[in-house]
This record gives structure tokens, sequence and C-alpha cells, in this order.
């Protein structure tokens, strides 16, 4: 009943305006994703996520994936409900088992000992397997860089990539996050995909009615293709960069699913759960405590990389963009579209 009331308050309140405040989408997104079978606490650390994404303009990550979570959830494929159990496997490793759960929940489970791994020995590991990922990577890792520690991570995906030299796809998108903390800023922060593009813009694109740009996808035939419905209907991403993304894309790979013991992008088989689409794979997470390096302190030695950047030319630092947007949605709320409302209001009814 208590479930019932939350979610008819977060309904109303998103329906108030074009703009919502990050707790109360927070609030709508846990209310669908416990709709569709999650428990509070696995729904609530996606929601945040998911929030977070559009909260800061990754709107490719943002609700738009809230169907994809419910279709995963209501066919079965994911546990909702899942309980990860943390592996202490070394001083600096620890593996976590996601029972066939969310990625995020594994992840915020081995976040304490991690950092306390980190700390001690200069260095951490998280292996995760049996894991779902669907969302972007930075809001991984970005968190570590705010306690001070670089942080590295990678996720494999689902097979929809051609690798270099090769003629159908094989690998996932395969992206890799990096962040490091900075003295009174936000920590700088990367995250890209190995392919040309993210899957997520071509869904965009073939929502909108758009086409992709030249040189990033193929067709079923192999064939090079703008048109995203052909990308998405048995055609395929490109690495970006040729051979060098394949590189980086088949390392993904291997630390993602190889080490952690995950599926690799091409292993898993979701034809018998109609409706699945989050991948069921496997993600490492690398901490590293600058504190232990030696030479000049590493807080001064990112300030020093950055102000010749300035002086170099560049104009936009890795997510001063995500940055803008997030100060901006927290004076002025966080756009929602009448279309995304309603697609949320029905996810939440259904």
């Amino acid at each position: 009943m208590e479930d019932g009331i939350e979610m008819q308050q977060a309904h109303t309140g998103a329906r108030t305006g074009d703009r919502i405040a990050f707790d109360p989408l927070v609030e709508l997104l846990t209310a669908i994703l416990v709709r569709h079978g999650a428990n509070r606490h696995v729904a609530g650390i996606i929601a945040r996520n998911c929030a977070m994404c559009e909260r800061d303009g990754c709107t490719s990550h943002g609700i738009f994936r809230m169907a994809g979570y419910v279709s995963s959830l209501d066919c079965g494929w994911v546990d909702g409900t899942a309980v990860p159990v943390i592996e202490d496997a070394a001083p600096a490793y620890c593996r976590v088992d996601a029972k066939n759960g969310f990625a995020q929940p594994a992840l915020e489970l081995a976040r304490k000992t991690a950092v306390e791994k980190a700390r001690h020995t200069g260095l951490a590991a998280i292996a995760i397997r049996g894991s779902h990922h669907l969302s972007a990577l930075w809001p991984d890792v970005e968190p570590f860089a705010g306690d001070g520690l670089i942080a590295f991570s990678v996720v494999n995906s689902f097979r929809c990539t051609v690798p270099h030299g090769g003629d159908s796809p094989l690998f996932g998108t395969n992206p890799v996050a990096f962040a490091v903390p900075r003295q009174g800023e936000e920590p700088l922060v990367f995250d890209m995909a190995t392919s040309a593009i993210p899957n997520g813009d071509v869904q965009i694109a073939a929502r909108a009615g758009q086409q992709l740009p030249g040189g990033v996808a193929v067709d079923a035939n192999g064939a090079p293709t703008t048109d995203p419905d052909a990308v998405l209907n048995g055609g395929a991403l490109l690495t970006f960069g040729g051979h060098k993304g394949s590189a980086l894309s088949m390392m993904v790979e291997l630390l993602a699913a190889g080490l952690t013991g995950g599926h690799f992008s091409h292993e898993f088989d979701w034809s018998g759960h109609d409706g699945a689409q989050t991948p069921h794979t496997g993600q490492f997470v690398l901490l590293i405590d600058p504190q232990h390096a030696g030479g000049r302190p590493f807080g001064d030695r990112v300030e020093t990389l950055i102000k010749d950047m300035r002086f170099a030319g560049v104009q936009r630092l890795p997510a001063d963009r995500r940055y803008r947007n997030r100060r901006r949605a927290e004076q002025q709320g966080i756009h929602i579209g009448v279309e995304e409302r309603a697609r949320l209001d029905a996810l939440l009814e259904g």
C-alpha cells in the first residue's frame, strides 16, 4: 500500500510542468521500477543513476533507458531483487557476483571495501560478473574521484560492433571511463564508447527519424549506411579509429568479461526472453590512490597539465558540458518533454 501511495505522489509531481527537480524524478523512476518487479533498494540505485544521466544532459542513457529496464524486468531476463555477493579475493582485489542483477547495486556493495583496499595498498580492483549494465559509465567512476581516487572502468555490452578487419558483429559498444580528482574542482572525467557512436544514439536517431553520420555503421549486407533502422535491423556499428578502436574494444572484452568471469558480448543468448534489452556481461573497475605516488603531488601535476592544455587552446575539458548541465538543472529543474513524460506515465501505469 505504501508503494502505491509513493507511486501516486511521484506521478503527480512529474505532472506539474516541463521541469522536475532531481529528487522527485528519482522517486518517480523508483516507483516505475518497483511497479515492474524490482525491490526498493535496487530500484532506488538504478533510478538515481538514470536521473543523474538525464540531469547532466546524457539523454541517451537517461529516462530514454527506462523502457529497456522495464522490458528486461517484465520478461524475467534480469532479476530486480538480486542480492549481489562480494568475495574478498586478495589484498587489492574483490570480486562481486551480481547474481543476474544490475551492475550498479553490485558496484555499490563493493564500494566501501574497494576504497579501503585502495587506501591501504595503493590500488584496488573490482571484478563484477553476472551483471546487467544499460547506463553511461561515468556515474560509476566520478564518485571515486570525488573521494580522491583515480578510477578506471570498462564494461562490455551486447554484440553490435564489427571488429576491424572482420565482417560480422562480435563486440559491444564497450565503453571506457576514467576519472581523476582535482583540487577544489569537479573531477576530470571522460566516458567514451569504443564503437564509432553509442548504440543509444542509434536508437534515438531511429525514434526521431534522423540519419546517422557517415562512416559509423553498416547494414545487414555489410554495406555502409546512415539509416539507423538498417543498423538496428541486422546491421552493425564500426569501431572508432579503425584498428585502434577495435583493439581497445578487444581490451574491454578481456577485462570486463574474460577477467571477471562475465559473458563476452557475443556469448549470452537472450532469444528466449522477448523484450530483453540489458546486456548480461561484466564490469571491471580499477582504483588508484595517488597519495601513494612518488615525485611531485599528483594534484599539482593535474592542474599543471590542465593549465598547459588551456594554453594550447583547449576550451572545454571532458565533463565540462555535463557539469554545466548539472548546475543548470539544480537551479531550473530537469526538463522532461511532453512525450517523454507520457512514456514515463505509461510505464508507471503499466
